[in-house]
């Protein structure tokens, strides 16, 4: 299937965690947030920003998590959805599977590789993946975090760190800044 040029999807997702990365016995880091946008090369809008919240099954969320996120375990339980029908709603909204794609680190590429395969569950998104942090290290000279990218940049970081609509629209943001200071060509490699 070709890989449409109208949009890429920026993605960044938010996992159960815990202090010094040691989780309690029994129970493993899984995703617990899509955060989802747009970004239409085209016009330079970025749209459809959302936050799509997945009932754990493998963990609860720590005080550690919630402090970090701000998202609580009672939110999950009240608007988490499952793993699955997350997966579906992320093809069905997005038409992920012939798009390009795009996150902050390799991170979420793999959590997805991961649970999808422990799941059993169909891999929501194309083969065509952009490592944004990668690319930005490749242009700027340096692999930063996200919010250090948009000071370097210029920009103020909106929402709230670490949550994952507000960090996949300010990826995009950047993304938006990198495509207008060194044209679309910058992501060539990547669509094919």
């Amino acid at each position: 299937m070709a890989i449409e040029r109208d949009s890429i999807i920026v993605v960044d997702i938010e996992s159960t965690c815990w202090k010094n990365h040691k989780n309690p016995p029994d129970e493993r880091s899984e995703i617990i947030e899509i955060g989802i946008c747009r970004y239409e090369p085209e016009s330079g809008d970025i749209s459809d920003k959302r936050s799509i919240f997945i009932t754990p099954t493998e963990s609860t969320v720590s005080k550690f998590c919630t402090k970090l996120t701000t998202i609580t375990q009672e939110i999950l339980d009240e608007k988490g959805i499952s793993f699955e029908d997350a997966c579906q709603t992320v093809q069905n909204d997005y038409q992920t599977a012939n798009r390009l794609w795009l996150s902050w680190g390799n991170y979420d590429r793999k959590m997805f590789t991961k649970q999808c395969e422990r799941r059993e569950v169909e891999y929501p998104f194309s083969d065509n993946h952009c490592n944004l942090k990668n690319l930005f290290a490749n242009i700027y000279g340096n692999r930063i975090g996200m919010a250090a990218a948009l000071r370097k940049i210029g920009l103020e970081l909106e929402g709230i760190h670490h949550r994952g609509d507000d960090d996949a629209y300010n990826i995009a943001r950047i993304l938006r800044h990198m495509v207008e200071t060194h044209g679309i060509d910058v992501l060539e490699s990547f669509w094919s």
